[in-house]
């Protein structure tokens, strides 16, 4: 592979993942002793994949505010710039099965719901820019394949 990159990603072989996935990206102790931990949730495989962008971005609003249902170290839900998936930055070093579950958790509250929250112009910098059908099959998708997401290599990457 090419010199190591500051950003973890760019290190990544995206060409060995085999998406759907949950893996841990990153863990970070910050200068006053706090912890990170941010995980690479990938829905579709790279370069050969990708979420529409409507349906992106209301899941990101979705799974931002569901997923503090379920958990209050969540920090963030963020989408990733080649539409193949989002990072979920918790506080602290959750047990990986406890981030795996609440994936799965905040997802099927995707699919049950009615609405896109935050989707207006008033509280949303494109609020015409949504899709709840579209982030539900990204959803529905992505559960459907639950046993998968701690694989993350291809079976036999080279």
């Amino acid at each position: 592979m090419t010199e190591r990159m500051n950003v973890e990603s760019f290190n990544l072989d995206h060409r060995t993942v085999a998406a759907p996935y949950v893996r841990l990206a990153d863990h970070k102790v910050l200068p006053a002793g706090d912890t990170l931990s941010k995980y690479d949730v990938r829905f579709t495989q790279p370069n050969e994949g990708h979420l529409e962008m409507d349906a992106v971005h209301s899941l990101e609003h979705l799974f931002a505010e569901k997923s503090r249902t379920h958990s209050k170290d969540v920090i963030d839900f963020s989408p990733m710039g080649c539409q193949t998936g989002f990072y979920l930055l918790l506080q602290g070093t959750p047990d990986y099965d406890h981030v795996l579950t609440l994936i799965e958790e905040t997802l099927q509250d995707v699919l049950t719901a009615d609405a896109v929250p935050a989707a207006n112009e008033t509280q949303c910098g494109w609020g015409a820019n949504h899709s709840l059908e579209g982030a539900q099959a990204a959803a529905r998708g992505f559960l459907a394949e639950r046993d998968a997401w701690s694989q993350v290599e291809k079976t036999g990457a080279e």
